[in-house]
């Protein structure tokens, strides 16, 4: 399967941005620094510490200053608001720098061609300079991710996923359609258990889990959340399709990850959709789900013109 490259305009690149790189880095050096809430965090220092000059520096602490992890005062600078323990390291679910490398590669790799839809252990093994036994773990992973599968006999497959720019745009366009007609089903109902759970999570976001949750975790958050709010329609029609272009979509997102930042405003925006289904106005909710999905089809994809940010 090949990846269009050519036909991608939109702002997600393959790698995360650089504003959010650095701040993952500033994050993990707070953490590893050990420093109490309330503590300067100067550009300066920032800049000696990581080997960088003050001008991305600057965008990164901005940036950390949008999820409130710091607060920028006028006149003196960035300020820690909580302290170093509180904040969580990435969690690569106790696997290996090497075998999370490998995982993303091998994902890159079929994606982009360079790795047949049929494959065995030992390839992978010998591929991404993994011991047989971390190779299996991976090979585990994506099994229970439901991305492969075992073959008859020996080795692995890929199931079939959405492996082009085309398709991603579909995909997301299909859901435009069936997920804004969730909210309108007659049968609709606020799941209160289920709400509360999720504006927990979108919240959690903002206060930082943007930064220090692996990819894998950030998409399985989202999906939930729209599998969650197409679920309260009691059309179990419409939440297996949406759970079927989940399943597809899952490795090209995990190719487009990312740009951490644009997170912020898609966590607004599903804490906005929650607030205006709990107050009734599901028309409202169902034309802000829509411009939500559009404006996300095209940052991903960038096909077709620029919709404007969805209006909160």
């Amino acid at each position: 399967m090949q990846v269009v490259e050519g036909t991608a305009r939109g702002r997600e690149t393959s790698r995360p941005s650089s504003a959010t790189s650095l701040a993952m880095r500033i994050v993990d050096l707070v953490i590893r620094q050990g420093l109490d809430e309330g503590a300067h965090i100067t550009e300066q220092w920032v800049a000696g510490e990581l080997g960088l000059s003050r001008s991305p520096v600057r965008k990164a602490l901005a940036f950390l200053a949008e999820l409130g992890i710091v607060e920028r005062i006028p006149n003196r600078g960035f300020f820690l608001t909580r302290s170093a323990s509180s904040l969580e390291q990435v969690d690569l679910d106790a696997a290996s720098e090497a075998e999370e490398a490998g995982y993303f590669q091998l994902v890159d790799d079929h994606l982009r061609g360079r790795l047949a839809s049929e494959f065995t252990a030992a390839e992978v093994t010998r591929r991404y300079g993994l011991s047989p036994r971390q190779a299996q773990r991976l090979l585990a992973r994506l099994e229970g991710e439901d991305l492969v599968r075992r073959r008859p006999g020996r080795g692995w497959e890929f199931h079939k996923v959405l492996s082009t720019v085309e398709g991603h745009d579909q995909s997301y366009r299909f859901r435009m359609i069936v997920e804004p007609a969730a909210l309108l089903e007659p049968g609709f109902a606020v799941d209160a258990d289920a709400f509360a759970e999720h504006r927990a999570r979108q919240e959690a976001l903002l206060r930082g889990r943007i930064l220090t949750l692996p990819r894998r975790e950030l998409f399985r958050t989202g999906a939930e959340f729209h599998e969650m709010v197409v679920g309260c329609s009691g059309n179990v029609f419409l939440l297996d399709a949406l759970r079927r272009q989940n399943r597809v979509r899952r490795l090209i997102e995990y190719r487009h990850q990312f740009d951490r930042s644009r997170l912020v405003g898609q966590a607004r925006e599903h804490l906005r959709l929650l607030e205006l289904m709990e107050r009734g106005e599901l028309q409202a909710a169902a034309e802000l789900l829509r411009a939500h999905l559009d404006r996300v089809r095209w940052l991903k994809t960038g096909i077709g013109p620029e919709p404007p940010p969805p209006v909160l």
